[in-house]
């Protein structure tokens, strides 16, 4: 990391500013170069023109100098904040190109201070995505994380199982002789707590993960009970087509809608029937890979109608995703005659529903969900990478329980040592040259 990088760090397109950052030891020597006198003092906003390898004037920016290691990467950084569009950045840049910078990689400014100590990977995880956020929630979070939250529970419970592990080692030396049974029951009861609160904060993210990745939301039914008019009600404009032809929408159609504080994305479903031609049945077969993969399941019912066998196989769908997805269950068309068995659905609190005229109601349902997904402080983890290191410290923990019943100290401490190293991992693993380049590889350049 010795070379001074560079990259435009705003997004691409027109705006009132763009801002360039130069990073490395370089960094004030070049933007001395561009500014034609001398660098700008540290942390002062300084407003000079900016000059290309020709001398000809690119524009007159303001410039931020900060001397490393009280910098975001921990190196010298100058930012230069110049007028937007995408022309007048490109030049800066290919300016600084030009006099010894290299572009930077994506993710390269987050992976410097990484490696510079100024952030740990918790907190660059939260920087990415923050950017990313689809809810106030997750930006509540993500900037609790920022701050290093994440990082002061992993280290508690590192420090915990080290605790434990060094209790166990000390009487290694007595591993001949029978250990009294309080002290086997200590550490136990001491790892089983521990296991319990790891558990339950694995179980919190998982279910919470809409808050970070933007809740899906898929609308079952079968032909003609209204699915796309109410996808069309939720966008509030027409983009489903909508006929009295069952089977009109042969695909899933998946759009974004903001649903409170929530940005969603919502996937109107073919109709699940019988199939009666091969395009209908590869639609059905996406509806079914729609529920699979959505957080919250609205089925649509059509009131007007008596039940039939299509609504009973939708009611047996409900029935095998209870308890893995969130249900929201609405009877459509209540401003007609109600002829369907709502009885057969009442454990689901049907909403009534007209998709044509007010859906208010669901709307006030979705929210309720989505929000009731905060409703705890508790530490949330924000990735797989996060989620599945605290799982594999789980598996490493009962793997420990059975050695310790039988006193068999050595086999103890070493499935509790392999679950040190997975917790560690979240915030500075040992080994990981490999995984940082594959994580921070996914940032956004300038970033």
């Amino acid at each position: 990391m010795n070379d001074t990088i560079a990259a435009v760090a705003t997004a691409h397109g027109i705006g009132s500013i763009a801002i360039i950052r130069l990073s490395g030891p370089r960094a004030s020597e070049i933007a001395a170069i561009l500014m034609r006198r001398d660098a700008p003092a540290p942390r002062h906003a300084t407003l000079a023109p900016l000059y290309d390898a020709a001398g000809e004037l690119i524009d007159e920016a303001i410039v931020l100098y900060f001397r490393g290691p009280k910098s975001f990467t921990g190196e010298d950084i100058v930012e230069f904040q110049c007028h937007g569009g995408t022309i007048v950045a490109q030049e800066v840049l290919e300016t600084l190109l030009h006099e010894g910078a290299r572009l930077a990689e994506p993710g390269e400014f987050s992976k410097r201070a990484f490696h510079n100590g100024r952030i740990d990977l918790t907190e660059a995880e939260a920087i990415a995505r923050l950017i990313e956020a689809k809810s106030e929630d997750a930006a509540r979070i993500l900037a609790k994380q920022m701050k290093g939250a994440l990082r002061e529970y992993v280290e508690g419970v590192r420090d915990q199982l080290l605790e434990i592990t060094a209790y166990a080692e000390v009487t290694i030396d007595y591993a001949e002789e029978d250990l009294p049974e309080d002290l086997v029951e200590q550490i136990r009861s001491r790892l089983e707590t521990l296991h319990r609160e790891l558990s339950r904060t694995l179980q919190a993210s998982r279910s919470r993960a809409g808050l970070m990745q933007g809740f899906k939301v898929a609308i079952v039914g079968k032909p003609n009970v209204g699915k796309s008019s109410l996808l069309n009600a939720l966008l509030n404009y027409n983009r489903a087509i909508v006929s009295d032809i069952a089977g009109t929408t042969r695909d899933t159609i998946e759009e974004q809608v903001r649903i409170g504080t929530h940005l969603i994305r919502i996937i109107d479903t073919a109709g699940i029937r019988e199939a009666s031609d091969e395009i209908e049945r590869i639609g059905i077969e996406r509806s079914i890979a729609a529920i699979e993969e959505s957080d919250i399941v609205i089925a649509l019912f059509d009131g007007s109608r008596g039940r039939d066998g299509e609504d009973d196989r939708i009611i047996g769908l409900l029935q095998e995703y209870e308890g893995t997805k969130e249900i929201i269950v609405a009877l459509n068309k209540c401003d007609l005659e109600q002829q369907f068995d709502a009885d057969t659905l009442a454990a689901y609190a049907p909403l009534a529903l007209n998709c044509r005229s007010d859906v208010s109601v669901l709307i006030d349902a979705l929210q309720g969900l989505m929000d009731g997904k905060n409703l705890s402080d508790e530490t949330m983890l924000i990735s797989t990478r996060q989620t599945d290191a605290v799982q594999r410290a789980l598996n490493e923990i009962d793997e420990a329980l059975l050695p310790l019943e039988d006193q068999e100290l050595e086999i103890f401490s070493f499935h509790l040592t392999r679950a040190i190293n997975a917790i560690a991992s979240i915030t500075r693993p040992y080994e990981h040259d490999e995984m940082l380049d594959k994580m921070f590889g996914s940032f956004c350049l300038g970033k």
